[in-house]
C-alpha cells in the first residue's frame, strides 16, 4: 500500500500517522531516535507491508508486472491500490477524501521538524501537487508511476506500468476488493493493542 493507504490505515491517530508516513525513510535502528507513538505508526507501516507483499490477492497481480519490473513490481502494486481505495465507496465519497487529504497535511505539517531528510524535501511536493487526493485519477497514477521511476535506481519506464494497469484494470481492482477488508482488519487490532497498552 502506498501513502493514501497508509495514510488511512492510521485511523486518525496523529504520531501514529507520522511514523506511518515515515517509515520507508527511517532505517534499522533509527526507529528508537523517536517517540513511542511515532515508533509505532513505524511498525504499522512494517506489519502493513509484511502483511501486503504475502497476501494471496497481492501474489496473483504482481505476476501482471513480475516480466518487466521483477522486483519493483510490489511497488507497482502498492500505487495502483492506493488508486482503488480513493475510489472505493465504502470508504470514500469525493467529499470525504478531500476532507481526509486535506486533514492528513494539516497534522502533518505540524510534525515536520520529526521528518527525516529525504520525506521532509518530498512533502513540499506531495501536498502541493495533492497526491493523495489525485491518485483518485488515472492520470494521478500515471505521475504517481513516472515518481517511482525518478525515485529507483533500476526501473527505467513507466509506460508499460501504466499500460498494464489498464489493461487488466478490473483484476487489479478485484484483487484490491478482497485484499484491503483484511489489511484494514491487521491496522484497526495493531492500533487497539497499541492503545490499550498504553492507557
Amino acid at each position: 500500500m502506498n501513502y493514501l493507504a497508509h495514510a488511512y490505515l492510521s485511523f486518525d491517530h496523529p504520531e501514529i500517522l507520522v511514523g506511518n508516513m515515515i517509515s520507508d525513510y527511517v532505517k534499522g535502528k533509527k526507529k528508537f531516535d523517536y517517540p513511542e507513538s511515532i515508533q509505532a505508526g513505524i511498525l504499522l507501516h512494517r506489519e502493513i507491508d509484511r502483511f501486503t507483499d504475502e497476501h494471496s490477492a497481492t501474489r496473483k497481480i504482481k505476476e501482471i508486472f513480475r516480466p518487466a519490473y521483477r522486483l519493483y513490481c510490489g511497488a507497482i502494486i502498492d500505487v495502483l491500490f492506493d488508486h482503488f481505495l480513493a475510489n472505493d465507496e465504502n470508504e470514500f465519497t469525493e467529499k470525504k477524501l478531500d476532507d481526509f487529504t486535506s486533514h492528513t497535511y494539516h497534522i502533518l505539517s505540524h510534525h515536520t521538524d520529526m521528518f527525516p531528510e529525504k520525506f521532509r524535501n518530498l512533502f513540499p511536493y506531495m501536498k502541493n501537487q495533492n497526491w493523495l487526493y489525485n491518485y483518485r485519477y488515472r492520470r494521478g497514477i500515471e505521475k504517481s508511476l513516472g515518481g517511482l521511476v525518478r525515485r529507483s535506481m533500476y526501473m527505467k519506464d513507466s509506460e508499460t506500468a501504466y499500460r498494464l494497469f489498464i489493461e487488466h484494470y478490473l483484476l487489479i481492482e478485484t484483487a484490491y476488493r478482497d485484499f484491503f477488508p483484511a489489511v484494514k482488519n491487521l491496522s484497526v487490532n495493531f492500533i487497539n493493542s497499541w492503545n490499550e497498552a498504553h492507557h
